[in-house]
């Protein structure tokens, strides 16, 4: 299977056994091999919300801990491209933890974005290119 990098949505679900989609997210992470992907601003992201919900974070950090999730995108080496990606999306609520994504989905042209997230139906990497989903939308 491709690369599997991890927008937010899915891992606040994957814990918070009351979202929705929480069932399609564990089928999803039962299929995987592989480490997920992801960088720093959707663990913060992800973090913040599991905690508002009266979930316990440290499960993100406990998937970081054991290699399940791994988080080596080079933020401050991105950063050029970060504000590509920013002005590109102005007049979309592209958050950082997005443009992120996007990013890493080009550098891992092999990669999936697993998301709940539509916007990423907008997105594209290299300007133009769609970016393929895992999503439970499609």
């Amino acid at each position: 299977m491709a690369k599997v990098i991890v927008d937010a949505g899915p891992l606040v679900a994957y814990f918070d056994r009351s979202t929705r989609e929480h069932r399609w997210v564990r089928d999803q992470f039962e299929q995987l091999d592989d480490p997920l992907l992801c960088c720093q601003p959707v663990i913060t992201e992800v973090l913040f919300l599991l905690k508002r919900d009266g979930l316990n974070p440290d499960w993100v950090l406990a998937m970081i801990e054991r290699g399940d999730l791994l988080c080596n995108f080079d933020l401050p080496g991105e950063v050029p491209s970060l504000r590509r990606l920013l002005h590109q999306y102005r007049n979309l609520p592209a958050s950082l933890a997005d443009v992120c994504l996007v990013r890493m989905s080009e550098i891992h042209p092999d990669g999936v974005v697993l998301t709940l997230d539509r916007d990423f139906l907008t997105y594209r990497r290299n300007k133009r290119q769609t970016i393929p989903l895992l999503a439970p939308f499609l």
